[in-house]
């Protein structure tokens, strides 16, 4: 029986120490101790909360706050691949809420106007009145239907060499501007099968195994949706040292992406009015965080799913160190002259902090050398990610897949990052003129910077937890 009893005592296995509570003090979260070193990184978690707390999130808020950051473009209409719709969610805070034309920035106005000179309309009439000057010395521009097939191909298989997720396709006609701050995270009552299938087939089948069998490894027994899904994530928990480092780097991330969705759903949770009657509220709910993340309801696992937080955290934070230099040059353009110079000098600002943080994520001691098998390695580990992009597309609630395609685009951008450029470690940098005319879509910076400002906002939320169960236990 799991955890062990000691008389009245009872031992927990917390971020990888033995710590035995006793009876009154095995109900409180607040002592379970949250500190030390991040798991294959050199950084200790006390650090990181002081940084991100005092130093990075209040900047962060104020930035994501700004045109450029809160409108993203985004298609909540593409099908999912792997299954049939098995309904949609239809609790009205699982619905997004879209920008109308005249909600957007002048900027995004202009280049939609830009966008309707390419309409099959406007080619069609530009083909008929050049028809007439065609001279005899004209190209004959005939492809086939096959060549342009082809075509599609070649340009999807460039697409995916330096992109460690499925992006939207900017000319759909389903791509929407969102704004973010509209339609924020949290809790929408979206659960049940169709929720835990999503986090059952990230765990299942799109996280790396372990190369030797492990004791208890595979799916769950009858336990229901919610049980299967989390057992998987804590089987894999258990089965990292077991794994290489690249293998845990991978599912670490995933831990802390869905580690972060959940601090949301319990700060951001819908409290009903103390009478019982009239309208609630929005806010921290310590009972669902308790939930998740109390040993005694997680078999242990809460703590080391908070510090996968912090590991998630490092990783995306290393990816803006690095792509510093490109993103000092972006114009982040909105069309609102005044903001966008304000936006471009809190970028600025931002990045001279995240460079000064002097234990970075070590993006060198992955996939090392050039043989063939650290390179399959990389493609699998790429291959793994785009499919769990993919099945962001699956998710059944709109504002849940939202906040996941943003999160898992983000996510993807920081690891195209880490792995781009002529060198690798925590001095090397990129910018434009590097590896292949390195170059982000404006998707791409929105969700890279929304993404950390999940996690970022996740790490200052665990605080607030911290003191709120304090306050709790102390009454």
């Amino acid at each position: 029986m799991w955890p062990p009893k000691l008389g009245i005592l009872t031992a927990y296995v917390v971020l990888g120490v033995t710590v035995t509570l006793s009876a009154d003090e095995k109900d409180c979260f607040c002592k379970i101790p949250l500190k030390g070193e991040v798991d294959d990184c050199s950084c200790k978690i006390e650090s990181l909360d002081s940084f991100n707390n005092l130093k990075i999130f209040p900047r962060l808020h104020s930035l994501l706050n700004k045109d450029y950051f809160r409108f993203f473009k985004v298609n909540l209409k593409r099908p999912c691949p792997f299954w049939g719709d098995d309904g949609r969610c239809a609790l009205r805070d699982c619905h997004v809420d879209k920008c109308s034309e005249d909600q957007l920035p002048p900027g995004y106005k202009e280049s939609k106007q830009e966008e309707n000179k390419y309409t099959k309309e406007a080619q069609e009439q530009l083909h008929t009145d050049c028809k007439e000057q065609k001279e005899l010395g004209g190209i004959d521009k005939t492809i086939s239907s096959e060549d342009r097939e082809s075509f599609k191909s070649w340009s999807k298989y460039d697409d995916a060499q330096d992109n460690f997720c499925e992006l939207d396709d900017d000319n759909s006609a389903d791509m929407e501007y969102v704004d973010l701050t509209l339609n924020p995270e949290r809790y929408t009552g979206y659960k049940g099968e169709s929720a835990w299938r999503i986090w059952r087939t990230i765990y299942q089948e799109n996280c790396f195994k372990p190369d030797t069998p492990v004791p208890g490894y595979g799916p769950a027994e009858a336990r229901g949706a919610e049980g299967k899904a989390l057992q998987s994530g804590l089987d894999l928990m258990r089965s990292l040292k077991g794994m290489c480092l690249e293998k845990r780097v991978f599912f670490r991330m995933i831990s802390g992406l869905h580690t972060s969705i959940n601090v949301h759903l319990s700060a951001k949770n819908y409290l009903p009015a103390a009478n019982g009657y009239g309208k609630g509220t929005w806010g921290p709910n310590v009972e669902e965080f308790q939930k998740r993340f109390d040993p005694e309801t997680t078999n242990g696992e809460g703590p080391q799913r908070l510090k996968n937080l912090y590991f998630t955290y490092l990783v995306e934070l290393r990816a803006l160190a690095k792509a510093a230099p490109y993103l000092e040059q972006e114009d982040f353009f909105t069309g609102d002259e005044k903001e966008d110079n304000e936006t471009r000098n809190a970028v600025k600002d931002l990045l001279k902090i995240i460079k000064s943080f002097p234990d970075q994520f070590d993006e060198s001691r992955l996939f090392q050398g050039n043989n063939k098998e650290a390179q399959q390695l990389k493609e699998e580990f790429r291959k793994l990610f785009r499919n769990i992009s993919v099945i962001m597309d699956c998710v059944g609630c709109d504002k849940c897949k939202l906040w996941g395609k943003t999160q898992t685009q983000g996510m993807g951008t920081a690891l195209k990052i880490l792995f781009s450029g002529d060198t690798m470690g925590p001095d090397s940098t990129v910018d434009a003129q590097q590896k292949k005319n390195f170059q982000l879509r404006r998707s791409e910076i929105v969700s890279l910077f929304n993404a950390f400002g999940r996690l970022s906002t996740s790490i200052k939320e665990v605080d607030v937890f911290r003191q709120l169960i304090k306050e709790k236990d102390s009454t």
